[in-house]
């Protein structure tokens, strides 16, 4: 079925008449009949806002099955294409810089890390010459830095209630519990590097593997927020102080929409098979 086939059986469906859709698209009746007889075609603005007038989809407007494109006449053909070829590279432009911020935040995860594990070397042999002096953090009797008035006599009444091998297996456990969070965010953001690879290499973002890794992500993510939930409250108790540490409903919120999206990639993977969808414009030459 051609296109103006199809305008004419969705003007007749919504009971519109030449006239009322010209006055609607702002232009003469005989347009309107001209695009329903096949004697000329439309712009792709004008095929746009015939869209929103019968509340379809360009497909359904220009042809019934878009995966037999080719059986188009050539001029509407080639607008479709274009404008398909023109959101895919928005698309794609929009996966290159996740991808790109991805593995940017990946490397400085990796470089933090490291930085973590020279600190979690280095602080038996560090701690053995610091010592705190009322608001002053002390390094072989110099000054390395100061701490907030409020907060002075609670840190000073913590370090002279434990002992230096104490402080330092405490640190050690921070530090630990610092790196496995790394260790988690890695993982995210790995799994958001693939995801985005993936839509820009291929012809469709909806994908099995693609819905496995924004699965993968919401796993990840739930364990990160447990784990420092946690060793949190681990801390709390080892410490004896108060962290102040809870779940928060953003975090909930947060997970239940990613695997929202995943459900939602893969209802777009089984309507894709049925429709046989592709997006066009990215073909290889």
């Amino acid at each position: 079925m051609k296109f103006g086939d199809n305008l004419k059986k969705l003007r007749k469906i919504r009971k519109i008449s030449q006239e009322q859709l010209a006055e609607k698209m702002n232009v003469s009746r005989q347009s309107v009949s001209k695009w329903e007889t096949g004697e000329s075609y439309p712009e792709m603005n004008n095929i746009l806002e015939l869209c929103k007038i019968f509340r379809c989809h360009i497909n359904d407007l220009v042809h019934e099955d878009m995966s037999d494109i080719d059986s188009l006449d050539e001029e509407i053909k080639m607008k479709v294409v274009k404008f398909k070829e023109d959101q895919q590279k928005k698309m794609k432009g929009f996966s290159k810089s996740i991808y790109v911020i991805s593995k940017i935040c990946m490397g400085v995860l990796m470089a933090f890390g490291v930085v973590v594990a020279i600190a979690m070397i280095a602080i038996p042999f560090v701690m053995k010459n610091m010592s705190i002096n009322d608001t002053n953090v002390m390094y072989n009797n110099k000054i390395l830095g100061t701490i907030e008035s409020e907060e002075a006599a609670l840190v000073t009444n913590f370090v002279n209630g434990h002992s230096n091998m104490e402080l330092i297996i405490y640190s050690e456990i921070a530090l630990a519990c610092l790196v496995v969070s790394l260790c988690i965010t890695y993982l995210i953001l790995k799994q958001v590097k693939k995801l985005f690879a993936n839509i820009h290499d291929g012809e469709t973002p909806f994908t099995l593997e693609n819905v496995e890794y924004i699965k993968n992500s919401a796993k990840y993510i739930i364990i990160l927020v447990l784990f420092t939930v946690l060793s949190g409250l681990a801390m709390q108790l080892i410490l004896n102080v108060d962290l102040d540490i809870e779940i928060e409903l953003t975090d909930i919120l947060f997970v239940l929409i990613i695997y929202s999206i995943a459900y939602i990639f893969e209802y777009g993977y089984q309507i894709q098979l049925d429709s046989k969808g592709v997006i066009y414009g990215n073909e290889e030459e």
